[in-house]
């Protein structure tokens, strides 16, 4: 009894301003199984003690859109401290804004404080990027701070209600992508809701509002004030939303993919290069949707490659051997890549190891088919070898060679090995693939 009553109270003073939309279980498709058992037993407890907590954001969103989240985030009026004292496996988080990891089994629950609006706490740059907005606040707050109207909503499993304060179930009807506030504002405030307008509209399959989308081409140049390491996070999230390809044409239609890949825009204007990016980011969409193992640091090879066949070319040319060549077209396009969004190094490294195997494919004679065969890096190399061949920039015969070179047994192996002095296989019915390997082998070795 005492517990319904605090929430009673909770219920109807959490804010002085308008109250959200309360949706009951007959007006969405929410059902508290959809929940976690780890969230649920999280809100669940926080309410027990007379607070408000409720399944936040995105999870909100894609159930409601009918995607099964891949984790579960909840916000509450409680502090931090508060929340920790409740939860044995739990543990503080954070300097800039606090918040508690609670540990159940193998899942963890993100919980956040609701945090306040921006006007009278935020200091902005000259810019209008907020530099600081580390106070809690109400629910009402919290949700008014976040970007869109469908990131803005709220779920308690126990009760099984949606709070909508922004109209965000509608624009979730309406297959529409809107910003809370004012837009300039908005992206002033923060340059990377830009990039997130683009990935969500990409990956859910939301048209951007007109007043959403129109400032973004003209306030793009601002994505170059945000730190590069939070650039280069949002840039990973795109690509690994499972709908890249659809993510980067987004980017491209709105101009901001020219301060996070540079070289693209050229690079997609050359069939052989446009066919080539779009195969490997189609490669890695069905990996993802297939629940199979994928690395950015494949497609990160893959969207800077063009650059570097180029100079590799060039250098080839100018009389440089192969090997040294392509040395420098992989030092030319991270440098290009550098000016504007630098790769970190935990990243290129893998990258390198792709491309520089990529001539290797071309010897298949001796020892060397072996020696690849057995690199750590081969499935990836091999993958991203076929792709180009699929693209027309390579020969598809080599491909089709290594294709039945690995997967072939020791003494049919020695059959296919090159002589140098025919330069030929010996002859055998071989079976040749159409396409990158579909085992969950190639990308998830990157």
């Amino acid at each position: 009894m005492i517990t319904r009553l605090l929430n009673k109270v909770f219920r109807r003073s959490h804010s002085a301003g308008r109250p959200p939309t309360v949706v009951g279980k007959g007006g969405h498709n929410i059902r508290h199984e959809h929940i976690s058992q780890a969230a649920r037993r999280t809100t669940a407890t926080l309410q027990e003690h007379g607070y408000l907590a409720f399944v936040v954001g995105g999870a909100v969103r894609d159930l409601l859109l009918g995607v099964q989240p891949k984790d579960f985030d909840v916000a509450t009026n409680a502090t931090p401290e508060q929340v920790h004292a409740l939860f044995r496996r739990s543990r503080i988080i954070g300097r800039r804004f606090r918040l508690v990891h609670v540990m159940f089994g193998g899942e963890t629950i993100e919980v956040s404080t609701f945090r306040g609006g921006h006007d009278e706490h935020a200091g902005t740059d000259e810019h209008g990027r907020i530099l600081r907005d580390n106070v809690w606040g109400t629910q009402e707050e919290d949700a008014r701070r976040r970007d869109f109207t469908v990131n803005a909503l709220f779920f308690d499993p126990q009760r099984e209600e949606v709070w909508d304060w922004h109209g965000g179930v509608t624009d979730l009807k309406a297959r529409r992508l809107r910003m809370i506030g004012d837009p300039i504002k908005r992206y002033r405030e923060d340059p990377v809701r830009m990039l997130r307008a683009a990935r969500l509209s990409a990956k859910l399959g939301l048209n951007i509002d007109r007043p959403t989308s129109a400032p973004i081409r003209e306030l793009a140049p601002l994505l170059r004030n945000v730190p590069e390491a939070r650039l280069f996070d949002e840039l990973v999230k795109l690509l690994m939303s499972g709908q890249a390809a659809q993510c980067l044409r987004a980017l491209h239609a709105e101009g901001l993919d020219r301060d996070l890949l540079p070289q693209l825009d050229a690079a997609l204007r050359e069939p052989v290069s446009e066919r080539f990016i779009l195969a490997a980011l189609a490669n890695t969409d069905q990996r993802i949707t297939e629940d199979k193992p994928v690395s950015p640091t494949f497609l990160l090879a893959a969207l800077l490659w063009p650059q570097v066949f180029k100079a590799w070319q060039a250098a080839e040319a100018a009389g440089e051997r192969p090997v040294p060549a392509l040395l420098e077209a992989m030092n030319v396009a991270l440098d290009g890549q550098a000016k504007k969004l630098p790769i970190p190094r935990r990243f290129d490294a893998g990258m390198k190891e792709i491309w520089l195997l990529q001539p290797r494919f071309l010897q298949r004679n001796g020892q060397r088919p072996m020696r690849l065969l057995e690199n750590p890096r081969f499935r990836a190399a091999y993958d991203f070898f076929r792709l180009r061949a699929e693209a027309g920039e390579t020969e598809m015969e080599v491909a089709d060679w290594w294709e039945d070179f690995q997967n072939a047994n020791p003494v049919d192996r020695e059959s296919l090995l090159v002589t140098e002095s025919t330069g030929s296989a010996s002859p055998r019915r071989r079976r040749r693939r159409r396409g990158p390997r579909r085992d969950g082998a190639g990308e998830g070795a990157a």
